[in-house]
């Protein structure tokens, strides 16, 4: 093994390439005979454990990432010292809906029958799962879109939340923090963005809107991911989402022991991919770039502030 071993240089672990069948056969070219689980056995003795990839190595650090982390910080801190709502939003993966394998595994007498190939003709539609979870309050509410994940559609899920709870939750509400990453629908770099959340939200309710997304490559620390989206995805594992109130189901019945409750909403609108914002209408927007890291974090106004 002494060629094919690699380790952990600040623990006892070692492991190989090789499989356990190919030191059993080199063993037995040496007159040794034995079988590949007394070989595991051994292995596990001297040290040794099976080892998986690990993601670790983040490519895209950004020189700012950690004075990033420092704002999000003291801005999550003035606003829970204001008593203002604080929200991190995402989509999460998309799901086709319809008799597709589920990965997971369940209770149950027999298998579940599904498709053999997932294939998106198949489906029923795609769903495109926009999450908003309520920091301060550890409660989730889950936007299923049946159209593209856009600009737009991020924005009218926020603009559900604000109508269906947050009015209700916040009677005072007239500042929001909303915590994102930098891509995707609520891109930092998205127009589209920044236009429909000053018009459908910050204009429309005059409400101060605080938006702070998280760097490059770091958006597992966004709380909605550890905190909404690991626990549905473990609600729904092994169940297949043959339909859209099945998937709706399965997100409004996750809860967790820690108080965590989710609904769940079904938006079947259209939207429209590619919206280009112009110059003009950027001029609209009364928005205030952060001194420090404007492009990761700034403030809308209503146009009356």
């Amino acid at each position: 093994m002494e060629h094919d071993t690699a380790g952990n240089p600040m623990k006892l672990q070692k492991w190989s390439r090789k499989s356990l069948r190919t030191a059993s056969d080199e063993l037995r070219a040496q007159n040794i005979t034995i079988c590949p689980n007394t070989t595991r056995r051994l292995l596990k003795d001297l040290d040794y454990s099976l080892r998986a990839n690990k993601k670790e190595i983040a490519e895209t650090q950004h020189p700012d990432r950690d004075l990033q982390f420092q704002i999000i910080k003291q801005t999550r801190l003035e606003v829970e010292q204001a008593d203002s709502p604080q929200i991190s939003v995402d989509t999460k993966k998309k799901e086709l809906i319809g008799n597709f394998k589920n990965n997971g595994k369940i209770w149950r007498t027999k298998d579940d029958l599904v498709n053999t190939h997932d294939f998106r003709s198949a489906a029923v539609g795609v769903a495109s799962p926009y999450g908003i979870h309520d920091c301060i309050m550890n409660k989730g509410f889950v936007v299923v879109g049946a159209s593209h994940d856009t600009p737009q559609f991020a924005v009218e899920s926020i603009e559900l939340w604000l109508t269906h709870i947050g009015f209700q939750r916040y009677p005072q509400l007239d500042k929001l923090l909303i915590l994102c990453d930098a891509g995707g629908s609520n891109s930092c770099r998205a127009r589209a963005w920044k236009y429909y959340l000053y018009h459908s939200i910050c204009q429309k309710y005059g409400i101060e809107i605080v938006v702070c997304h998280y760097p490059t490559g770091a958006s597992k620390w966004n709380p909605v991911e550890h905190r909404l989206f690991s626990f549905i995805s473990i609600n729904w594992a092994g169940i297949p989402l043959r339909t859209w109130k099945i998937m709706l189901n399965c997100i409004s019945g996750t809860t967790t022991r820690t108080g965590l409750q989710v609904d769940a909403v079904l938006n079947k609108k259209l939207y429209e991919k590619g919206v280009k914002i112009s110059d003009e209408q950027m001029q609209e927007i009364n928005i205030i770039p952060n001194d420090v890291l404007p492009q990761w974090n700034y403030r809308l106004l209503p146009k009356n502030t």
